[in-house]
């Protein structure tokens, strides 16, 4: 029975949302987290009739065929880039991104990553870093006498260092936008990779058109919604049951079958 292999592609694709959905509610915390969304195709169709042929010779084309279609598949996990609500900390090396952008850090192979979590710190040297101590591009050097740090909406970087009454500017954040954000490859670590679907970086400064305004002392907060996730785990939830009962009826339909054979 083909209801059997149809159903079970369902219970395949609800098991895949059941995944992502609970991958969302487990990062409802992490900081510049984009929650997923599941996206589904269906399968190849298996014509029983041909709509358009001559029903007998000379005649009229059939306006309509049987074409049963064989089921479903997962043909893409989304990540949904809308902007997240801002959270104040109070920490002024914490930079919030509110607008499109994304900082640039140096991965441990020197490769250029991309991030929305501006949880920063400085390291033992003084450089700006994350909180996985890969470095900040470009690069900003922190001076050990500094008791003051100042990043305005520009990206600029300003620190009042101990005896001076004037800060002095220590260097201008950028933020690389891309054509294609959802091409980009999720790493883990809050981190993401530039691939041949996102295109290449465009570098600009923050605040310019088209680019975030960077907000000092606080942090974007996951975009994921709860009580959005929870319905679509109910969802997901009573798709799956309904998939499970049509190999039910499946199954006992030929029970019915074979017991009649006997």
């Amino acid at each position: 029975m083909r209801a059997l292999a149809i159903a079970a592609t369902g219970m395949t694709a609800q098991q895949m949302n059941l995944e992502v959905i609970a991958n969302n509610i487990a990062n409802i915390n992490t900081t510049g987290f984009k929650r997923a969304r599941a996206e589904f195709t269906d399968l190849l169709y298996q014509a029983e009739r041909l709509q358009g042929v001559a029903n007998r010779g000379g005649e009229s084309a059939i306006p309509e065929g049987a074409q049963l279609g064989l089921g479903v598949r997962t043909a893409a996990i989304r990540n949904l880039h809308l902007q997240g609500a801002l959270a104040n900390t109070g920490n002024r090396l914490d930079l919030a991104l509110n607008g499109r952008g994304w900082f640039q850090v140096v991965g441990p192979d020197g490769e250029t990553l991309y991030t929305r979590a501006g949880s920063f710190n400085t390291n033992a040297d003084g450089q700006l870093v994350t909180l996985d101590g890969y470095t900040v591009e470009p690069a900003i050097l922190v001076p050990p006498e500094t008791v003051e740090i100042v990043v305005n909406e520009s990206g600029q970087v300003f620190a009042t260092l101990d005896g001076d009454a004037e800060p002095q500017l220590l260097g201008q954040l950028t933020l690389a936008n891309f054509a294609n954000e959802t091409g980009l490859e999720p790493l883990g670590g809050n981190l993401y990779r530039e691939t041949t679907a996102s295109g290449a970086p465009v570098v600009g400064v923050p605040a310019d058109p088209g680019y975030a305004r960077i907000h000092q002392g606080y942090l974007e907060a996951s975009n994921v919604d709860p009580v959005k996730e929870i319905t679509e785990l109910i969802a997901a939830q009573r798709a799956y049951e309904m998939n499970s009962k049509v190999i039910q009826a499946a199954d006992d339909m030929a029970g019915v079958v074979s017991k009649g054979i006997r």
